[in-house]
């Protein structure tokens, strides 16, 4: 039997948090190594294990991947949630980039002092309405059909699910003006695998907290 994939992270969301969502979604079991100490990152960094030095770093098929981008697409060439052709996976690429750019920012909003963050936030998902959830409303709308590529279930599903919620998280009436998009959520949301993942007690973090942020700066010395 193959080893399970063994993730090394935070406990917490941060980049690797999508790692979990495309793992989960394959119905694949992974385990997680968190780091707490700025020691286990050095160790990391002395064995060679970081090639930028960057976590998150996952552990799969004897390789030790890194950069967040790179590990996505191989999981999902691996279990089968890329395109079946080149415009495809163009297409899956372009619209994960995008989800990825707004996880990035929501990511970014637990960083900020307090009395900056309300403000950010408020931008932000005035941004996700005007710039991101606009603009999936209209992809569904102009070819009709239940995913957003190939009418097949991929990883652009599952990383527009996975801001969806972020999103929500912030406002719950994001998705207000988007009849579509919450269309969408309620059926991704009851793909098994996926439902699975949604329960109390799976692997998927839950907002950062104080906690979270003081561990990734005392780690990372930021």
């Amino acid at each position: 039997m193959a080893e399970k994939p063994r993730l090394y992270y935070f406990n917490g969301r941060g980049r690797m948090e999508s790692i979990r969502w495309l793992l989960a979604a394959a119905g694949v079991e992974f385990e997680e190594v968190f780091l707490e100490t700025r020691e286990q990152y050095l160790k990391l960094l002395e064995d060679g294990f970081l090639l930028f030095e960057q976590v998150p770093l996952v552990e799969i098929d004897g390789m030790k991947l890194t950069q967040t981008r790179a590990i996505l697409s191989y999981l999902a060439a691996k279990y089968k949630l890329y395109g079946k052709d080149l415009k495809e996976t163009a297409l899956i690429d372009m619209y994960t980039d995008g989800t990825m750019d707004l996880i990035f920012l929501i990511a970014m909003l637990y960083f900020k002092p307090p009395e900056q963050r309300e403000k950010e936030t408020e931008l932000v998902v005035e941004k996700a309405k005007s710039r991101y959830f606009s603009v999936f409303e209209k992809i569904l709308k102009n070819h009709g059909q239940d995913f957003l590529v190939g009418n097949k279930f991929s990883w652009a599903d599952i990383q527009l699910l996975e801001v969806i919620l972020m999103v929500e998280e912030l406002s719950a009436t994001a998705l207000s003006k988007f009849p579509l998009l919450q269309a969408f959520k309620a059926r991704i949301s009851n793909i098994p695998t996926i439902k699975k993942f949604l329960q109390p007690g799976s692997q998927r973090k839950p907002q950062p907290d104080d906690h979270y942020v003081a561990t990734v700066k005392k780690v990372l010395l930021m």
